[in-house]
């Protein structure tokens, strides 16, 4: 795959290789009340190839109702949805949406992921692989009575080579608009078309989205955001000043440091839209990292964003500022964990949630940094560990709560981390 060593990562690799996730299959059994559910080892079947993996990775989202809804694989690798009516603590039965053949990517930064509008209506999306290493779609599943039934899967990118378009994220607008964005190889697939069929000078992938204005029943057309993505970060999203949606994601800075571009993603965006350098740790590295920016809304302005990088020969996951054109503001704080990796954040009004795993040597650790302030401040919160295989925290909002939760194949973690 990609190249991800050299001699300023190799301390951060090892920590990262320690607690990794083995990757696609997992189980959603309903247990009694009071149980979150555990999802256990299995068979996975991704597309038409069987390989006993742990698939960990989720997403939760919370409904109109205060319902909160989970998205994962079961034991036999089919995608399932599960519904909590009390924070988490007891789970209905899995709900089993019929995707056909395709597979779902579900390890690390590639999850399925549930995103939840008005009026009944949800959405699943997922990466599915095709048959040539490290391609996919990106698919999408549709309901529009609150889960209880979805119509059948359709590929979100006009794009049908059998390239990469993975890593999605999205996210509704306040208008209800639904911004769909990938991690695109179309323009590193053309740039091989000259005449000796060596490609030309073309740094990592791009980053391509398109616009549903009937949630999610047809796309616009696809639109290239930016050329030089990295090829395997997650994307993060945030609500913008405008109501529409902003997007932050690792880049590949010419000749190859790997810091974070910010874009907004208006109706109307340009494709020549210029983003904006968010990062500025010039990490030098010829490979991806496979770890992905977090990025949040403040309350009063600007954005808080968490990413992991090397700065001076300093590794580690820092937390700063930038503000509405996505520009660094202030100062840039490490997270009290030198081990800690894969942060997400989230904020509403003045509370701001970071989370993230790490690992020390024995034990996989679930920690929160919490702050009451916009991020003046923080408090550090140890909020679960395990020898297990699990996944990467996540933050999701219920009202004006902020959740986290955990997964590992001793069970689900749900946890209340803001008033």
């Amino acid at each position: 795959m990609h190249a991800f060593l050299t001699a300023r990562l190799l301390p951060a690799l090892v920590l990262l290789m320690a607690s990794a996730l083995i990757s696609p299959a997992l189980a959603a059994d309903a247990k009694p009340a009071g149980h979150a559910p555990g999802m256990q080892h299995g068979q996975s079947k991704t597309g038409k190839a069987a390989k006993a993996r742990s698939a960990l990775a989720i997403s939760v989202a919370a409904a109109e109702d205060g319902s909160f809804w989970m998205v994962g694989l079961d034991d036999q690798g089919r995608l399932a949805l599960q519904r909590s009516t009390d924070q988490g603590r007891s789970w209905d039965a899995p709900r089993l949406p019929d995707i056909g053949d395709d597979g779902v990517a579900a390890d690390g930064e590639s999850r399925p992921k549930v995103l939840i509008g008005k009026g009944g209506l949800m959405l699943v999306s997922y990466s599915s692989p095709l048959a040539k290493p490290y391609t996919a779609q990106v698919r999408l599943l549709r309901s529009t009575d609150g889960g209880r039934s979805f119509a059948p899967p359709v590929t979100v990118h006009a794009d049908r080579q059998v390239i990469t378009h993975r890593f999605e994220s999205l996210a509704f607008d306040t208008q209800g608009r639904l911004h769909t964005v990938w991690i695109d190889k179309r323009d590193l697939e053309a740039s091989k078309a000259g005449p000796t069929g060596e490609a030309a000078p073309y740094r990592g992938a791009a980053i391509y989205r398109n616009v549903s204005e009937d949630g999610g029943l047809t796309f616009g057309p696809d639109t290239r955001v930016a050329d030089h993505s990295c090829e395997c970060c997650r994307i993060a999203l945030a609500p913008s000043p405008q109501g529409d949606v902003v997007a932050m994601w690792r880049h590949v800075y010419a000749p190859n440091e790997r810091d974070h571009a910010f874009t907004h993603l208006g109706q109307d965006l340009a494709p020549e839209a210029e983003p904006v350098r968010a990062t500025l740790d010039r990490w030098a590295l010829d490979g991806c990292p496979h770890h992905g920016p977090g990025l949040a809304r403040d309350a009063a302005q600007g954005y808080h964003a968490v990413w992991f990088g090397d700065r001076g020969g300093l590794v580690g996951v820092r937390y700063g500022r930038l503000d509405d054109a996505g520009r660094p503001l202030g100062d840039v704080r490490l997270l009290p964990d030198e081990a800690a990796e894969h942060a997400d954040v989230l904020s509403s009004g003045p509370q701001v949630a970071i989370t993230w795993r790490t690992f020390d040597g024995q034990r996989t650790h679930w920690r929160a940094w919490i702050s009451a302030d916009g991020g003046q401040s923080f408090t550090l919160r140890e909020l679960g560990r395990t020898t297990q295989d699990n996944d990467h925290p996540k933050l999701f909002l219920a009202g004006s709560a902020i959740y986290g939760h955990w997964r590992s194949t001793e069970g689900v973690r749900i946890e209340r981390l803001t008033p």
